[in-house]
């Protein structure tokens, strides 16, 4: 079964403006048959000249000395804005692509009033741009070294999930849900609370696992704790769930036991690998993600071996599309570098792939795309609405605008539909 579950809301997620009715970018802005480009460095031109190539949707590009440009396409779409405050961000998309023009935001290269509308515009016009977007050989030779630094081998892994978990509980209790799920929501309207949504993510992750009181639950990556204390409370459930972060696995201990749980969920710190036993279901939610390529017949032999026969796999997956895959998987991109280091997306055929390989049986495969937008939307509202708390306990405006990149790339890609997010139901024969 392959469903894909959206709501007609991502056409209203992105104004062609500002939201207000008027196309304001515009304004004052030159045709680009009558671009008067004199004086300006030959990085601005050239990436002037890319700029003209789009062919769906409209961007104007704002130099540093006030002139704006306008290029539009022959079919259309939407329109996004570019604001160039050095001319050093031309000669760094040409050498390094997408990843560099992310890196180049974080620097303050450039700015935008909808930075995901510009990257969304970006790879809505991939074909016409080209190669450009991959960075120069070298920069992506840079990247796999990188990459390959940060194996998720048991320690690499600890390493790897530190790095991002554990900024510290209070920095993501100041933006996230009061349940703090760090994963996709699932929302019945674009318009539900964000909590609410993240509740129906997990009801329709208890359907499919087709759950019954008593049965034994592994949950691979438990994050904060909240869909572990949700199955035991409202499927009665024994959860046993893991993690690899200290600062989650505390909160996550203290969460079970201030909800009364302790004898229903055992919170443990420890690598899906060193798990033993056997469980009617499992359930993982947006951790294969940082499984690593290397180790997905690991991985997925774990589900296997610890499901009983007959018993059934619920994994919330990210997904790379297939067109990119071969290409990603052969750099890091801005997410791999500065974000998630170790991460690696699976691909649908790779899942599909190494499933068969478990033998394990793929019984659904459902996405939520456009939900993930919608999350990630909500995610960079509350960050950017809790900043001066979040800045108050040391974290410094280089810091803000590294976060406010990785969720709009992300959110651009859900958008653009590069990349997906699927409920994928597993079982053992």
């Amino acid at each position: 079964m392959t469903i894909d579950a959206g709501y007609a809301a991502p056409a209203a997620q992105w104004p062609d403006h500002d939201g207000t009715g008027h196309d304001r970018a515009a304004a004052g802005a030159q045709p680009a048959e009558r671009w008067d480009m004199a004086g300006l460095p030959r990085g601005l031109r050239l990436l002037l000249a890319l700029a003209r190539r789009i062919r769906q949707g409209q961007v104007t590009v704002v130099v540093p000395d006030g002139r704006r440009y306008t290029a539009a396409g022959v079919e259309p779409g939407r329109h996004a804005v570019l604001e160039v405050r050095r001319s050093r961000l031309a000669r760094r998309v040409l050498l390094g692509g997408a990843t560099a023009f992310a890196e180049s935001y974080v620097d303050g290269d450039w700015d935008s009033p909808d930075p995901a509308a510009l990257m969304t515009l970006a790879l809505e016009n991939e074909t016409a741009i080209g190669r450009t977007l991959d960075g120069s050989p070298w920069y992506r030779l840079a990247g796999r070294v990188i990459h390959a630094l940060r194996p998720n081998s048991r320690a690499g892994s600890r390493r790897n999930i530190r790095r991002h978990y554990d900024l510290g509980n209070a920095f993501y209790a100041a933006w996230l849900d009061p349940g703090m799920t760090y994963s996709s929501a699932v929302f019945s309207t674009p318009e539900q609370e964000l909590g609410e949504a993240q509740t129906e993510k997990f009801r329709r992750l208890a359907d499919l696992l087709d759950l019954r009181p008593g049965m034994r639950v592994l949950e691979v990556g438990c994050g904060w704790g909240a869909l572990a204390c949700h199955l035991a409370t409202h499927h009665q459930c024994h959860v046993t769930a893991i993690t690899v972060s200290p600062a989650q696995f505390a909160h996550a201990t203290a969460a079970v036991a201030a909800a009364g749980l302790a004898d229903r969920v055992d919170i443990r710190l420890v690598d899906y690998r060193d798990v033993v036993g056997s469980f009617d279901r499992i359930v993982s939610v947006e951790m294969i993600e940082a499984v690593g390529e290397r180790y997905w017949p690991t991985f997925f032999g774990q589900v296997r071996d610890r499901l009983v026969p007959g018993g059934i796999a619920a994994i919330q997956a990210i997904t790379i599309d297939e067109r990119f895959f071969d290409s990603y998987r052969r750099s890091a991109d801005f997410i791999q570098r500065h974000v998630f280091p170790g991460g690696m997306l699976p691909s649908r055929a790779a899942i599909r792939d190494q499933t068969a390989l478990a033998g394990l049986a793929l019984e659904a495969d459902i996405g939520y795309g456009p939900h993930y937008a919608r999350t990630l939307e909500i995610w960079k509202a509350r960050f950017e609405a809790a900043w001066p708390a979040i800045a108050a306990t040391g974290f410094d405006e280089r810091f803000r605008r590294l976060w406010h990149m990785y969720l709009d790339y992300c959110r651009a890609g859900f958008v653009a539909g590069t990349i997906d997010v699927r409920h994928i139901r597993l079982a053992r024969a």
